[in-house]
């Protein structure tokens, strides 16, 4: 069973191992992930992968980001805090 429905994506949402682990470390619950996933701005890599990101109010670690793979599934790899956005080449 996946985790979550994206409505924005229209797609299951699997979280691995991993990211799973990055969320107990960093202290994201579901909730929180799932709002990243459902509004937080998108930055494409490539075709199929991707990372969501937003800032969240009361949260000192800003950005909060979610690095994933667009297929068939949403597959969330890892979840990152501090994160920076990089300009495209």
């Amino acid at each position: 069973m996946a985790n979550f429905f994206s409505s924005r994506f229209g797609k299951d949402v699997w979280l691995t191992n991993h990211a799973v682990k990055s969320m107990e470390k960093r202290e994201i619950d579901d909730a929180t992930l799932e709002y990243v996933i459902e509004h937080g701005d998108i930055q494409h890599s490539d075709d199929s992968n991707l990372w969501v990101y937003c800032h969240i109010k009361g949260r000192d670690d800003n950005l909060l980001c979610a690095a994933v793979v667009k297929k068939e599934s949403i597959v969330v790899k890892t979840v990152m805090i501090n994160w920076e956005l990089e300009d495209e080449a």
